[in-house]
């Protein structure tokens, strides 16, 4: 998806901001006292303590100063240690530093602003430089007080203390901006025409942690998933593969086969216990690479999974040592088998070595059995053949060769393992949201849903974003705002009502902010592309990311949303649907009536559409259902759809979102 200069007004400035840039300090971890954010040109949030933390020797005292205020800690025996500061007002730069002992670190040019958490799949991944109008947006983009740090991919069994690699604040300029968070750095932009300090405009901070195409569940810990139905067998092989990868691989193997099994299309088969040759098996060419580039044509434009078997021959001296096994790098994940023991799991690119747990391996021929399941785009085992071996204890590498491999049925969309980057449980907050610890913010900006958007998944989907929520507050020990966007219109137009995963996610989402009572929502049902999961316009989810944190954060007496349900009640001539909380009137756009609205009884076949017709517009919007089976209905959907036709708006410009609301 991701597809440049200076203007003379900018020019200056830029060329400045680029030389900040370089000026940058570099510190690496495992030599800093303070934890990773606490680099130069960090935002730290105003009008509150602030808390600054790190790591020393245990028991070492630390001193920390920002601007006139100074503060003491000593390590704990961890060697944590915390400080905390007193409150300041939007502005700077200041120099924060920490010292202890003859170690003295120091961070540069901090302002004091509002800190965004800006988080989710890949709609609040996606870049400046792929929205529209993407040239502009970042030549004139040149602003010292916007400000944004990207959190590095990274997945984790166990809650991490820190990031693998230094953080870098950049602040908004040409040749930076086109990296940030689209979404993220539209809202701040926007934002701060309207919050400003003494007549100046509030720095902002985007930290930006997104990973494209996970799943909600990822990112909450291990406790919020507990208070939820249905996960305490993923935690607890997530438990098993903290402590012994090979015990919960093998575990995980069961799950795998059980479900395999059960599956009718599978005919009962077992290929990871297969040693024959006759059983459906067929010679896989000599350089394996993307099984798209075989030129079988059942492959071509595969996607789904393939099976693939290697034998390897062994001497009992060679049997009885230690081994791993090597499968090289494999698109996009793995379930892989040595003589019908289930022995790993892996998803992504990282190449795959498993420890091989004692007496698998036996003299004389051993099957090695992986099963390929790919996504999207090119799949398969590839890469040099010399990374598929078994690795002795003693180094000897035994080549994997003569490799076999056999279609699986379509549509065949195996369980996600606990572990998996994506689609796992916990994984994604231990890697990228644990080690922030309790680093100051003003509220969360939330973009994601797509991966979770399937029927049965969007049932559960208000529980799990309520417990997201409340796993990230405690997680920054404060009451922060939410804001989420709710998901943008995509797929094929409905000619007939249809049951839409979608729609019940956006229902959730809208449900989910409704009782919270500190968030905001982001309806963006007509700003999205039909044909595209990636709409461009990116700028306008900004700006109504920033109408909701308005009202939301800053207190302002204005519609955060647009008009949102009320309630649905039988009267004479049908039914009358309820609408408030909107800003001047309603209006209907391109059409006399409202359309896209549904009366509904307990089954999806008794879902149809209706006449409706706005009968009031300002303060409490009534639409009014009328149809000649209306008092059969039990519920009202509006504009329920993956991509629906919307056409009801208030005054400013605001969509009325999609909906079900039970009649009363």
């Amino acid at each position: 998806m991701v597809q440049r200069l200076a203007r003379s007004l900018g020019l200056g400035l830029v060329l400045a901001l680029g030389n900040v840039s370089l000026a940058q300090s570099q510190v690496q971890p495992g030599t800093r006292l303070m934890d990773a954010l606490f680099v130069d040109h960090a935002v730290l949030q105003r009008d509150r303590p602030i808390d600054v933390y790190g790591r020393a020797a245990a028991g070492e005292p630390v001193t920390v100063t920002l601007g006139n205020a100074t503060a003491n800690a000593r390590a704990d025996a961890h060697g944590r240690w915390s400080a905390q500061l007193p409150a300041l007002g939007a502005g700077g730069p200041h120099t924060l530093t920490a010292s202890s002992g003859s170690r003295r670190q120091m961070a540069r040019d901090i302002l004091i602003g509002d800190v965004w958490l800006c988080s989710g799949q890949s709609n609040m991944e996606f870049a400046v430089r792929s929205t529209h109008d993407a040239y502009n947006e970042a030549a004139l983009s040149a602003n010292p007080r916007i400000r944004s740090v990207n959190i590095p991919r990274g997945s984790s069994a166990a809650p991490r203390e820190d990031f693998d690699t230094a953080l870098e604040w950049k602040l908004a300029a040409p040749g930076n901006t086109e990296h940030f968070s689209a979404v993220c750095y539209y809202f701040v932009r926007e934002l701060q025409k309207s919050v400003t300090d003494a007549g100046q405009p509030v720095p902002q901070g985007i930290i930006h942690a997104s990973w494209g195409g996970s799943r909600i569940e990822p990112w909450m810990s291990e406790g919020a998933l507990r208070q939820q139905r249905g996960y305490a067998p993923a935690l607890k092989l997530l438990g098993e593969y903290r402590t012994s990868k090979p015990l919960a691989f093998m575990h995980w193997g069961d799950t795998w086969q059980k479900w395999w099994t059960s599956q009718a299309a599978t005919g009962g088969k077992q290929p990871w216990l297969s040693d024959g040759t006759g059983d459906g098996w067929k010679a896989a060419p000599a350089v394996l690479d993307y099984w798209e580039t075989w030129g079988t044509p059942e492959l071509s434009r595969r996607d789904g999974m393939v099976w693939f078997r290697a034998r390897v021959n062994l001497t009992a001296a060679q049997a009885k040592q230690a081994a791993k096994l090597s499968m090289g790098t494999i698109d996009d994940v793995d379930v892989t088998w040595v003589n019908g023991r289930a022995v790993g799991n892996t998803f992504g690119l990282e190449p795959r070595l498993y420890d091989l747990p004692a007496k698998l391996l036996k003299a004389g021929d051993n099957v090695v059995v992986s099963n390929v399941h790919d996504f999207w785009g090119n799949g398969g085992l590839y890469g040099p053949a010399a990374d598929r071996a078994l690795v002795l204890a003693d180094g000897t590498r035994v080549s994997l060769a003569s490799w076999e491999y056999q279609v699986a049925p379509p549509d065949l969309w195996p369980p996600h393992a606990p572990w998996e980057t994506l689609n796992g449980v916990n994984v994604l907050y231990n890697a990228m949201i644990a080690p922030l610890g309790r680093y100051g913010l003003r509220g969360i900006a939330w973009y994601q849903g797509e991966a979770n958007g399937g029927l049965d998944d969007a049932k559960n989907y208000e529980a799990l974003l309520r417990g997201l929520m409340a796993d990230w507050r405690r997680q920054f020990g404060a009451p922060l705002p939410w804001l989420v966007v709710q998901l943008a219109s995509w797929n094929a137009l409905a000619t007939s009502p249809v049951d839409s995963g979608w729609a019940r996610l956006r229902d959730a989402q809208r449900r989910a902010v409704a009782a919270d009572g500190n968030a905001g929502l982001a309806v963006t049902i007509d700003i999205g592309d039909r044909v595209d999961i990636h709409p461009m316009n990116k700028q306008d989810v900004g700006k109504r990311l920033a109408r909701a944190a308005r009202h939301v954060v800053y207190g302002e007496k204005i519609s955060p949303a647009g008009a949102q349900p009320v309630s649905a009640r039988r009267v004479t001539e049908g039914v009358l649907v309820t609408l408030g909380g909107f800003d001047g009137e309603l209006k209907v756009i391109g059409s006399k009536d409202p359309a896209g609205f549904e009366l509904c009884g307990a089954t999806q076949e008794s879902c149809r559409f209706v006449r409706s017709e706005l009968r009031s517009v300002t303060k409490v919007g009534e639409v009014l259902l009328a149809d000649a089976a209306a008092a059969s209905a039990t519920r009202v959907r509006f504009c329920w759809a993956d991509s629906p036709l919307c056409n009801l708006f208030d005054t400013t410009g605001l969509p009325v979102g999609p909906f079900e609301l039970p009649i009363n």
